[in-house]
């Protein structure tokens, strides 16, 4: 149980709106830790508040104003999409459900390995995006390529730091192979890492395949984390000879 945030005495007129939560039997310092985080969030707060699943939806939220990559008549994938914050965002912002009028509809498909709950203006899916076929079946569920792959996804926590880094760049750099087979050229790839070390191949993969590659880590973004997204743009589509424009324009 928490109690009630502690009183103010900066003398400026506002409370304190810290919460502190009592001990409970049973409960790790960890779970704690996390649990006092979480009330004291104000990116939770503000989730809640403005309808948005989870905190990470300003993460793309943040992305996007910066690199403008959700517009109106996009088509967008959003891989392991659960809970669904991400996909809120961009049926928005791709003018999914044709609220922006004159504007482009653009179109949101979301897979994840579990069932999500329905998401207004998403096409949302349960699929496994490394099985055979996976990149068929999600153009022909989009009708065509993509404008933008997108990624917030992470490996189950293994408690070994270097271990989860492992994991979770060799789960974006699948991520980014699926994208090579269904972004239209021109595309956008949309991921989360880990900074540790190993992201250097993934590195090199993406500025093989797309004109600007950035790193970024937004405000959203907890300090105390080592996560960091990247943004790849101007996709480069393979040619008949199996190659593509080797010209490099990345900023890190």
């Amino acid at each position: 149980m928490a109690k009630k945030p502690t009183k103010n005495t900066s003398g400026r007129g506002q409370r304190d709106l810290t919460v502190k939560v009592k001990t409970a039997r049973g409960r790790t310092t960890s779970q704690q830790r996390w649990l006092q985080r979480q009330l004291n969030d104000p990116y939770v707060k503000r989730a809640k508040e403005e309808g948005y699943r989870g905190r990470a939806a300003f993460k793309i939220l943040e992305l996007d104003d910066k690199f403008r990559f959700l517009v109106p008549g996009a088509k967008v994938v959003d891989l392991g999409c659960a809970p669904g914050g991400w996909c809120q965002v961009a049926v928005k912002r791709v003018n999914a459900l044709g609220e922006k009028k004159g504007k482009a509809i653009g179109t949101i498909l979301g897979v994840d390995l579990q069932e999500v709950e329905p998401i207004a203006g998403a096409e949302v899916h349960q699929l496994d995006f490394l099985s055979d076929d996976a990149d068929l079946q999600v153009k022909e569920w989009l009708g065509g390529s993509a404008t933008v792959v997108m990624s917030d996804m992470a490996a189950a926590s293994s408690g070994h730091k270097q271990t989860d880094h492992l994991r979770i760049i060799a789960l974006c750099e699948a991520a980014a192979y699926f994208a090579f087979d269904v972004l239209e050229p021109g595309g956008t790839f949309v991921a989360k890492v880990l900074a540790g070390g190993a992201e250097g191949s993934l590195q090199q993969l993406l500025k093989k395949r797309f004109k600007k590659v950035v790193n970024v880590k937004p405000p959203s973004s907890r300090a105390d984390s080592s996560e960091k997204f990247v943004v790849a743009t101007g996709f480069r589509a393979e040619n008949d000879n199996g190659d593509y424009d080797e010209d490099d324009d990345t900023d890190e």
